[in-house]
């Protein structure tokens, strides 16, 4: 009788052994979707007719992002040789810090925030500075300016911020970086179109500004993944080395042109977010409801001690929310993206349902 092998398998880096694992909850999704701050409704029609007119033969070929780059480079008024197409904002940040982050370097970051910063941060030798939050969440710019030291390599802000909704200054923005001349103040912007403030009009006259954006929420194309990062020149040309040179599908490149063309549809559905948030803000402020000022596509809400019970129930009732409470000083709070005036009447019946349900059992005990 053989023996049976015992396979022996090679260690990983300790470095990603020790990394921060994310798992989005991804399964049983068929509900009104405002838990992953998506566009909740569709893409623009035109990129719909491009997809139906792709042809088999066109997905043999690798895809080439230079032409695409160039058009998306004259839509921000950059050249382009300061944007580099990436395979959604994930892999641009992910590449921001494989270029930079070394040994003995710190990255900067406010929290709460968006997690992927500090799971790619882990993956490399640099150490992660978090900067808590006031409880009203608003950015805290004094704290930050405090926290820069000589090993400060980036500095990541989210802006608007995930999951508060609140907002750096532009001149906050200008002030760390230039209280930082020695690191990258990274801007990620992948919610600029419902706040409508930039810096991306900085690029290349800020020396240490680079901006992240994203195609996945105004533009609904999460699915495609596609995402940009801008600077300056000199930077770009270290990020594209580590780039993959075809980490962008040819779907999203053929689809990213149109999607920026149809500028009635974008503003159309940003014009309903903007409108859908002050009417789901206010059916908060009607149920008692506890929320934070967002300038983004969602809200997050003070749920209190039964935020889990209270995401069950609203999935029961047909709408996904996201329970942020495992975020840094944000116990008890729920995440609420932010659809059409439409889907927020929906998501608003099944708030003041589940806060019924909640609250009669709080009664009967």
């Amino acid at each position: 009788m053989a023996e049976t092998a015992i396979a022996v398998y090679p260690s990983p880096r300790a470095r990603v052994q020790a990394m921060k694992e994310y798992h989005p909850p991804l399964g049983c999704r068929d509900a009104l979707r405002l838990d992953f701050n998506e566009n909740a409704l569709a893409c623009s029609p035109k990129v719909r007719e491009v997809l139906a007119g792709i042809s088999a033969g066109s997905l043999t070929r690798y895809p080439e992002r230079e032409p695409v780059e160039a058009i998306v480079a004259a839509h921000l008024g950059l050249a382009p040789q300061q944007v580099a197409l990436t395979n959604g904002v994930d892999e641009a940040i992910h590449v921001l810090f494989e270029t930079f982050l070394e040994a003995g370097d710190e990255l900067l970051l406010p929290v709460p925030t968006y997690t992927m910063y500090e799971v790619y941060a882990s993956a490399t030798d640099a150490r992660v500075v978090a900067v808590q939050a006031a409880n009203d969440l608003r950015f805290p710019f004094e704290r930050m300016l405090a926290a820069i030291t000589p090993r400060t390599k980036i500095v990541a802000i989210a802006n608007p911020n995930s999951p508060s909704g609140s907002m750096a200054t532009r001149d906050q923005l200008l002030e760390i970086a230039r209280r930082a001349p020695h690191a990258l103040v990274l801007v990620d912007e992948a919610y600029f179109h419902f706040c409508g403030e930039t810096v991306v009009d900085l690029i290349g006259t800020i020396p240490n500004l680079i901006v992240a954006r994203t195609f996945s929420k105004a533009y609904g194309l999460a699915g495609l993944r596609i995402g940009l990062l801008a600077g300056p020149v000199e930077l770009m040309r270290w990020v594209r080395r580590v780039l993959s040179p075809y980490s962008v599908n040819s779907l999203a490149l053929a689809c990213l042109p149109p999607a920026l063309e149809d500028t009635v549809y974008l503003d159309w559905y940003v014009g309903e977010v903007n409108a859908g948030r002050a009417e789901f803000e206010a059916a908060l402020d009607a149920a008692g409801v506890r929320h934070w000022p967002s300038r983004a596509n969602f809200v997050l809400a003070d749920i209190g001690p039964r935020h889990r019970e209270f995401t069950h129930l609203m999935r029961e009732a047909g709408v996904l929310v996201r329970d942020r409470s495992s975020d840094p000083g944000c116990d008890g709070r729920v995440r609420i993206t932010i659809g059409t005036r439409e889907q927020m009447r929906q998501a608003a019946a099944a708030l003041n349902e589940t806060l019924a349900v909640l609250r009669a059992g709080t009664e009967a005990q």
